[in-house]
């Protein structure tokens, strides 16, 4: 944790003192923008270890800052919205957000979930160093990248080990407690309720619907159907 470095982006200056206050008692070191130009530029030049971005911004949007910001960089992200619709979400997750947070939020949810975000992306997990296919899909463990017919798909960290969790023991039934168990470890908190959305978005990206391997088990959770 020491010197992690969180970019808050967000024009409402309340909220930004607010979340300051908690990540600091934390251990964290902030960096405050209220504008989406001055948020580009410091996440560009700061390096922060994870960005706090909301959506609704003076200058450039926060879905705009996450399109362009995931073109050269893997910073995670976690997208602080009023916009509570589901296709708002998975709007932020399609354009690599790796988690969402709604206004109202407690401030106390808001750092249990960047302590999970950063503690999932400096995980390091053995992974099988052979690639898996299903018929178009490649799961490629080594590289951390899924492919679908050869083009590489951009899964977001999150989502990719969603899907990988499903591909290491295909046919099986997965609750969505246990999905999030085996993806992210101990360090699930508040999730459960975003794995259907991550789900979506994982369907949506690959270009597989309903109809594709990832399949609902009613009352249950999700498995991945391997013919």
């Amino acid at each position: 944790m020491a010197n992690r470095r969180i970019l808050i982006v967000d024009d409402d200056r309340k909220a930004v003192e607010m979340v300051r206050l908690y990540l600091e008692r934390d251990g964290y070191k902030v960096l405050p923008a209220y504008d989406g130009p001055t948020a580009l530029q410091l996440a560009r030049s700061a390096d922060p270890d994870l960005i706090i971005l909301d959506l609704m911004l003076p200058g450039l949007s926060g879905l705009d800052i996450c399109r362009l910001l995931r073109q050269e960089s893997e910073v995670p992200i976690i997208i602080l919205t009023a916009r509570s619709a589901e296709d708002d979400k998975l709007l932020g997750l399609d354009l690599g957000a790796d988690d969402y947070v709604t206004k109202p939020f407690s401030p106390r949810e808001l750092l249990a979930r960047v302590r999970t975000v950063l503690r999932r992306v400096g995980e390091k997990v053995d992974e099988p160093s052979e690639d898996v296919t299903f018929n178009s899909l490649t799961v490629s463990f080594r590289r951390h990248q899924a492919l679908v017919d050869g083009r590489p798909v951009a899964l977001t960290p999150s989502e990719f080990r969603l899907l990988a969790t499903l591909v290491r023991e295909p046919n099986r039934a997965f609750t969505r407690l246990q999905l999030l168990e085996k993806a992210f470890g101990d360090d699930f908190e508040g999730l459960e309720r975003n794995v259907d959305v991550h789900v979506v978005s994982i369907r949506r990206k690959l270009g597989f619907g309903q109809d594709g391997p990832i399949k609902a088990v009613y009352g249950i959770g999700y498995r991945f159907e391997a013919g």
